[in-house]
This record gives structure tokens, C-alpha cells and sequence, in this order.
């Protein structure tokens, strides 16, 4: 398994608590990284050799900020590209823009990528996103913007793929998503449901890392712990064919999960991940080691 891109969960906590979040993202979310987490996960890349790039996700990274720095740092000494993902509401102006800013410019971060949207907004008077690029425009750091859009009966086809720098991409019915966001959407067949268009299950080229120590192939459909077993080994044994859930997803998506474990199911769904989010869901109790952890599937929230 040629892995390129690990993207750190630093935490799931976030100080917004969007509808559309596949991660349950928000304020009562549990677990953060440590700086010894994030060293042994680096340590662990770079024993696989085809890493290249470490990227700081959440939730909301920022919101440990003194740790993803010297996890940016760790990451950085090591040799890897960084990245971060954020929302950004730590944008208050363009002047507190640029102080949080400022020491990235020391750290080599090679993609900043901020959330644009309806579902991120914060206070209507204050441009946050505005703000933060304009503040790592001045410092040449790079920026770009992440954009989903509201679904409505009119969207029916994806603009963007998971883990791009996405403009215009939509919704993805998994997670929070798939419990407030598809009442009144068009819906297709359970039957036609026949792949997974997102993530290569058979040969991944990126893996997300959770505060908790899961690895994740798809958010909520994991490889294994790499506090239990090393990362490194986790990776290069992954069989696909051999994991419960990820071999009849390559076999024939979504549908096929479906009719292997012959699983109650509605006639319709909106996509793809809709269909495997309810299965998976489904599936929870016979296969708790690979559909991990509980905060995926909401069961962590207050």
C-alpha cells in the first residue's frame, strides 16, 4: 500500500457543530493529540518510505494551537510537506490574521486550506476568510479555499472529490450528514449504489489518523489502532480483500456491503455514502474493531 498522505485528526473537537460534519465535529467533541502521538506517527512514516505529506486536520486544529505547531515542526525536521486544515475562525482581523499566522512562515507549511461556506459562518460583520487570506497573502504563505455547497433538490451530481482542495464540491451523507441533510433530496436505488467514488480501498493513497489511534481507509471504516499495533505494520499487512468491510465495498460498493450481510435497508438512498454510512451503521456491533471509534457514528455526542 503506496501511502503518500497522512492526515492527522489533531482533535475532533470544534467550536462549530455543522450539520454537514462527517467527522461529528463540535464544542463537546472528546480527544486531542498529543506532541509524543504525533512524533511516534512520523517516526512510523517514515519508516513506510512513500509518505510525503502530513496534514493537520480536525475538527478544528487551531484550537490546539501550541501542539499543532510543534507537530508541524516534528513533522517538518523529519522531511515531510505540511498542511493544515481550518475553518478559520481564529480570523478575527486581518491584524490577529497575521499573528496566528507568523510563525507558519517558520515552518515550511506548504498548503493552508480554509473553510468557505454557509456552514462555517460565524458572525455575518466579521469576513473571517477574507481576513485569513488576505493575512497569508502579506506573509506569502499558501492558501486556498475549501467550499461546500448547500444540497437542494437540484444537486444530484459531485463537483469535487474528499481531500482535494475543493470549489463548489458538495455534501458528502455520512456522519452528521446523513442524519440532518437528506430530508427532501433527490434519491436513487439502493440497487445502483455499485462503488465507492471517493477512496481507493484496493490501494490507498492516504490514510486519516485519529486522536484516539485508529486509522482510518474511509472516516469510520478503520485498519486498525496504531496504539495497539505499529503504524507501520498496520499498513504494509492491510489485505483488502481480507477486511470485512472494505472487500465487498471494492467487489461492488456500497450495494454489495448490503447483500453480503443480507442488512434491512431502504429502497432509496441519496449516494453512495448515505448507503454505506446507514449499513455501516448497521454493521457496528459485529465488526466494532474495523467501524470505529463510537464519535464517527455520533455516539460521543452531548
Amino acid at each position: 500500500m503506496g501511502i503518500s498522505g497522512l492526515h492527522l485528526l489533531l482533535t475532533y473537537k470544534c467550536i462549530l457543530e455543522c450539520d454537514h460534519c462527517f467527522v461529528f465535529g463540535g464544542p463537546n467533541a472528546k480527544g486531542a493529540m498529543k506532541i509524543a502521538d504525533i512524533t511516534e506517527i512520523c517516526r512510523e512514516a517514515k519508516k513506510l518510505g512513500s509518505v510525503e505529506w502530513i496534514f493537520f486536520e480536525g475538527g478544528e486544529p487551531f484550537l490546539y494551537y501550541p501542539i499543532m505547531l510543534k507537530g508541524i515542526k516534528v513533522a517538518d525536521d523529519m522531511g515531510f510537506k505540511t498542511g493544515i486544515v481550518t475553518n478559520p475562525y481564529w480570523a478575527t482581523s486581518i491584524e490577529d490574521a497575521t499573528e496566528w499566522l507568523v510563525p507558519l512562515t517558520k515552518l515550511g507549511v506548504s498548503d493552508i486550506s480554509i473553510s468557505e461556506d454557509t456552514f462555517h459562518q460565524m458572525e455575518e460583520e466579521r469576513n473571517y476568510p477574507g481576513y485569513a487570506k488576505e493575512a497569508a497573502e502579506r506573509l506569502g504563505l499558501p492558501i486556498g479555499a475549501i467550499t461546500i455547497e448547500e444540497p437542494t433538490p437540484n444537486v444530484s451530481e459531485r463537483s469535487g472529490l474528499e481531500g482535494d482542495v475543493v470549489t463548489g464540491g458538495e455534501v458528502m451523507f455520512r456522519g452528521r450528514a446523513a442524519e440532518n441533510l437528506v430530508e427532501g433530496l433527490p434519491r436513487k436505488p439502493w440497487t445502483e449504489l455499485r462503488e465507492c467514488p471517493h477512496e481507493d480501498l484496493q490501494k490507498p493513497g492516504r490514510v486519516h489518523i485519529d486522536p484516539f489511534g485508529f486509522i482510518h481507509l474511509c472516516q469510520g471504516i478503520t485498519l486498525g489502532n496504531y496504539k495497539e499495533t505499529p503504524l507501520s505494520e498496520l499498513i504494509k499487512s492491510y489485505d483488502p480483500s481480507a477486511h470485512p468491510i472494505c472487500a465487498p465495498l471494492i467487489e461492488g460498493g456500497p450495494a454489495a456491503l448490503v447483500k453480503k450481510y443480507d442488512l434491512e435497508h431502504e429502497d432509496t438512498f441519496v449516494d453512495e455514502c448515505h448507503i454505506c454510512y446507514r449499513a455501516r451503521l448497521s454493521l457496528r456491533d459485529r465488526f466494532p474493531e474495523y467501524l470505529a471509534p463510537g464519535h464517527m457514528y455520533g455516539e460521543n455526542e452531548e
